[in-house]
């Protein structure tokens, strides 16, 4: 922690002074110094930043390209600029490079259009908010640079409100504060990142819509092969979904992530040359832009696919003043790019791009940017079978069951090979993996007894006379009606018998000669933790049909990494009661993020083997955390445990 986050205890600024003189000396320093600043300084000097340049790193000072965050940023930015009032006060937006976005009021040297690493002008509030993710100052002889000597600055983090990620800082400097007390613009500071956060959330929420409208239009159209991406979520339609499989999907995210950043930057005019605009001319610089991106232009594009933006070819904001003129006109106030009219508010022309997937995957994709306020809302992949392949060629072994995973595919392959002759068939697993749904897509209509529920009675006479039978959870049946089996299959082997078994206790003779006679013909099914590839798929095919203009449920990336790690004890069974519950009871819109999962499934698996005591412990942790609205303090209260106790069992937990 800095002197500027503890003021209570901050040196004196003439001491601190004298401090810093003292090392850009060399010489010894006094006692007292400040450790974490004497640490800044002195990573200053191994990067090789000078204290005593006059416009620090010009090199460095290109206009960064149009971001999100800036979009985002600058129509609040803009508003909140007249509470500086007319001071000598800055307001700036940085990325989290940090590059300056943007600027306005009384900038001090060097703070307009610049890199503010720390490899390039040494300590600073930016770097130190950044770093430490939440608000930091720091004051004059803090700086490491002679010309921020006069200085204070504050600076709070700006977070992307999905995923908490650090998108930039707001920071607010003034003339040196003598006082110990806080920065006096520490509250504007907190209220700009807040209203930023909350524009970035507005958009983001307004973006999804948009990229659902693109894709329920590309999609609606006889049943396309489409996939709409925006790096978090995925919509896949059911013709895709079967076209391509999930290594495919991995690789066409890739390449459309990779080519929405390209994209972001093209609202530079270099790129605007570089698309297929409205009357299809194609500059020279796409094919090269796209072969970096494993991507080409497609030059056979239909521009009316493209989502709702006025196909137009726009130039970059212009180098003239009226490209920096922030809110407060005149030297003192200066602004980094100008977003211009609504006009310009979509800046991409119609462009589409074709993408080269993986050997093997059997399609390529054409994929169309979706516009939205400036940035790339996502993109919209239509998928073509390559040749003469059908789009069926991936269709699921066995209709009407989600999973294309291998350990899945190779089991269910050995099922239905088994099942071309009329014999019988043990289909073996943990609960919850499928074996009763596989069994009834095996043989249309058996006759079905769940030994849990109730005892063979006339059903052995049927099987006998050639209908086929299911028996579920033989481990539970009878020792008689165990015993009429094997009688039945010792005289006719070759009856259509299909049986369940969920291995647990050890088996008593009778239903272990039950399970050797029917060992030779018998499938294992994996577990879900065995075959995660196949969450996604099973989330679409669980997920019940929304209602009458709703949307369809979605997932983020991160809650889908979530339920990919879960060890998923009851399997798809327990997978299907989690996605019920949240269909019918969520209360939000937009994807199911990782906060709305339960407690164990968010938290992640411990990452070593845990024993039965250990396992109760922390499931009792989880619910008591839950409980509490993940707030450590009240949770170990209410356990009777120390919050130091709390945290290094968390910690054991994860190894």
């Amino acid at each position: 922690m800095t002197t500027a986050e503890r003021p209570s205890v901050r040196s004196g600024l003439a001491s601190l002074r004298r401090a810093r003189e003292l090392f850009l000396l060399g010489r010894q320093l006094p006692d007292g110094a400040p450790e974490e600043v004497v640490a800044a300084w002195k990573r200053a000097r191994f990067f090789g930043v000078r204290h005593d340049v006059k416009d620090p790193a010009p090199e460095h000072s290109v206009r960064p390209p149009v971001s999100p965050l800036l979009t985002a940023a600058r129509p609040v930015l803009e508003r909140i600029a007249p509470a500086l009032g007319i001071g000598r006060s800055t307001l700036v937006l940085t990325d989290e490079r940090p590059r300056v976005l943007w600027v306005t009021g009384f900038a001090p040297e060097g703070l307009r259009r610049l890199d503010l690493s720390e490899q390039l002008v040494g300590h600073n509030s930016a770097v130190l908010a950044l770093r430490t993710g939440r608000r930091a100052e720091v004051h004059g002889p803090e700086h490491f640079l002679d010309l921020w000597q006069e200085v204070s600055a504050v600076s709070v983090p700006v977070r992307a409100p999905e995923t908490g990620q650090m998108l930039g800082t707001v920071t607010v400097a003034c003339d040196l504060c003598a006082e110990y007390g806080p920065h006096p613009g520490a509250p504007l500071a907190e209220a700009a990142a807040s209203a930023v956060e909350a524009e970035l959330l507005s958009r983001s929420r307004s973006a999804e819509r948009v990229l659902l409208d693109a894709y329920l239009r590309a999609a609606g159209e006889g049943g396309r092969a489409v996939v709409a991406l925006d790096g978090r979520n995925r919509l896949v339609s059911e013709a895709a979904g079967q076209l391509l499989s999930p290594e495919g999907l991995e690789a066409l995210e890739r390449s459309t992530v990779a080519l929405l950043r390209d994209w972001c930057r093209g609202a530079q005019p270099e790129f605007e040359a570089a698309t297929h605009t409205a009357d299809g001319t194609e500059g020279g610089s796409a094919l090269d832009r796209a072969a970096r991106l494993g991507a080409e232009p497609d030059p056979a594009s239909d521009t009316a696919e493209a989502p709702a933006a006025e196909p137009r070819a726009t130039s970059g904001p212009a180098d003239g003043p009226d490209a920096t003129s922030g809110p407060a006109d005149g030297p003192d106030a200066t602004s980094g790019p100008a977003e211009g009219s609504h006009a310009a508010s979509d800046p991409a022309p119609s462009a589409s791009y074709r993408i080269r997937l993986p050997d093997g995957t059997g399609c390529t994709a054409t994929l169309t940017p979706v516009p939205h306020l400036g940035s790339p809302a996502g993109a919209v992949a239509v998928l073509e079978p390559v040749g003469h392949t059908a789009v069926t060629s991936a269709v699921r072994t066995v209709e009407g069951l989600a999973g294309r995973s291998v350990p899945w595919r190779h089991a269910v392959g050995r099922a239905v090979e088994l099942t071309r002759s009329p014999e019988p068939l043990l289909l073996v697993g943990e609960r919850g993996t499928g074996k009763a749904s596989l069994a009834r897509k095996l043989v249309a209509n058996p006759l079905t007894i769940d030994a849990a529920e109730s005892e063979l009675r006339g059903e052995v006479d049927q099987l006998v006379d050639g209908h086929s039978l299911l028996v579920r959870h033989v481990e539970r049946l009878a020792q008689a009606d165990t015993a009429t089996l094997n009688s039945l299959l010792a005289s006719h082997p070759d009856v259509p018998l299909l049986v369940t078994y969920t291995p647990g206790t050890p088996p008593g003779p009778c239903l272990q000669r039950l399970l050797d006679t029917l060992a030779a013909r018998s499938v294992t099914l994996p577990a879900l933790r065995e075959r995660p590839d196949d969450i996604r798929e099973l989330l679409r095919a669980l997920a019940p049909r929304p209602a009458p203009g709703r949307p369809p449920l979605t997932w983020t990336l991160d809650a889908l990494r979530a339920l990919e790690q879960h060890p998923w004890l009851g399997n798809v069974t327990e997978l299907a009661h989690l996605v019920r519950a949240l269909a019918e009871g969520r209360r939000t819109t937009g994807p199911v993020r990782r906060t709305e999962l339960p407690d164990a499934v968010r938290e992640g698996p411990a990452t070593r083997p845990l024993s039965p005591m250990e396992q109760a412990e922390r499931a009792a942790i989880l619910e008591a955390l839950h409980r509490h609205g993940g707030n450590k303090a009240r949770t170990a209260a209410a356990l009777g445990i120390a919050r130091a106790t709390l945290y290094r069992k968390l910690r054991g937990y994860r190894g």
